[in-house]
């Protein structure tokens, strides 16, 4: 794999940096992740979350959360994290959470590739993955 490929595909290395500003203007659709970069088998995701999400977990992963731009809440049967821009946290695997945006947050997730938005749940919220930008 190339060095900050635009797609999967692409076998020529780029050596050109990913601006996430740039790479947000190119979606608008709430809570569908964009896949900006992988390293070895972990995917770098965009996304623009606003409003409630759904109740799920990630059975066999991590899943970090950065917040780029505007505040989060991710929620957990126990309790709740705040994050604003500039904060990150790592939810553990197996733990149910569901991020909640009172105004539109941009964020970076990173995690393995192949990881569903909504882990095992269906839903109207669940999205195509392994969508590039």
């Amino acid at each position: 794999m190339s060095l900050n490929t635009a797609s999967p595909s692409n076998s020529l290395r780029d050596y050109k940096a990913i601006n996430f500003g740039q790479k947000l203007t190119l979606f608008s659709e709430q809570w569908s992740q964009r896949v900006i970069a992988e390293m070895n088998d972990y995917q770098f995701k965009l996304a623009k979350l606003e409003g409630d999400f759904i109740w799920h977990d990630h059975a066999d992963t991590d899943e970090v959360f950065i917040v780029l731009e505007g505040e989060l809440r991710i929620d957990f049967r126990d309790g709740a994290v705040h994050l604003s821009a500039g904060e990150m946290f790592v939810i553990p695997k197996g733990v149910q959470h569901k991020p909640y945006a009172e105004k539109e947050a941009k964020v970076l997730l990173v995690e393995p590739r192949g990881v569903v938005n909504t882990g095992n749940e269906e839903s109207d919220r669940t999205r195509q993955n392994d969508v590039w930008i």
